[in-house]
């Protein structure tokens, strides 16, 4: 692994994905940096795009998501402008009809129950290749969640990764107010008798480590991430899962993502 090559493409993505929100008036900045590290390191380090598959299940997060498909070429210049306009297919939530997009998401919950089916169908039919899951950690509200991890538990596929992009916040509030703590989830993700452990979600070595070994069942890591990462005024700050940079905000942010 060439840690810095990562680092550095991880804020290349930050950058050019902060210009394209911004220029498209979105929303979710802060939820997309907070998984870029993790996304960075599965397409660029980890995955074989010919048998792994990839399912945002946090699908406000999109943008991140298009941002790495185009700076590797799978969707080009002319579509990735088209982001969040009038009579495009890249709108805000995945969609299918997006190259290198599985699968379409953005009702939160279902994306998990997705994975699972693709991976107990790749295990019956004996095919190669890994699912990654990536879940927030607000979505673990869902009561579809949980029902997932039972037939998961049930089934043990060997070629699921589940990933929870614990920053902490979710639209209007810190998840534990809702949820519960993370050191909860944590415990209660370990009564599923799944292959559950706690990384740093913008530690590239604990990245490398957590996806490293073989499966000997599917495999849940708790990221803790800073929602808004590497923008100062960003960080830990939950209004920006939904505000739009202006001009001066802009700037800033792309001077610090240098």
């Amino acid at each position: 692994m060439n840690e810095n090559y990562l680092m550095e493409k991880a804020k290349v993505i930050r950058r050019t994905c902060l210009q394209s929100m911004t220029k498209a008036h979105s929303s979710h900045i802060g939820c997309v940096f907070s998984m870029v590290d993790i996304v960075t390191y599965l397409f660029y380090e980890k995955m074989d795009h010919k048998i792994d598959k990839f399912i945002l299940s946090k699908g406000h997060a999109v943008a991140g998501l298009y941002t790495v498909l185009h700076d590797r070429g799978i969707i080009n210049d002319e579509e990735y402008a088209s982001y969040h306009s009038n009579d495009s297919h890249f709108i805000a939530h995945p969609n299918h009809v997006v190259n290198g997009v599985e699968v379409s998401t953005g009702s939160l919950g279902h994306g998990l129950a997705i994975a699972s089916g693709l991976a107990w169908a790749n295990s019956m039919d004996k095919k190669p290749g890994i699912i990654y899951c990536l879940l927030g950690d607000g979505e673990c509200q869902e009561g579809s969640i949980w029902e997932a991890l039972i037939f998961i538990a049930r089934n043990l596929f060997k070629n699921l990764i589940i990933i929870i992009d614990a920053n902490n916040y979710q639209g209007f509030s810190d998840t534990c107010d809702s949820l519960f703590s993370h050191k909860k989830l944590f415990q209660m993700l370990k009564g599923t008798a799944l292959d559950v452990r706690e990384i740093n979600g913008h530690n590239f070595k604990e990245i490398q480590a957590a996806l490293s070994e073989d499966l000997i069942a599917p495999r849940v890591l708790l990221a803790h991430t800073i929602k808004g990462k590497g923008v100062s005024y960003m960080e830990n700050k939950f209004e920006w899962h939904y505000k739009t940079p202006d001009p001066n905000q802009l700037n800033q942010a792309l001077d610090e993502l240098k």
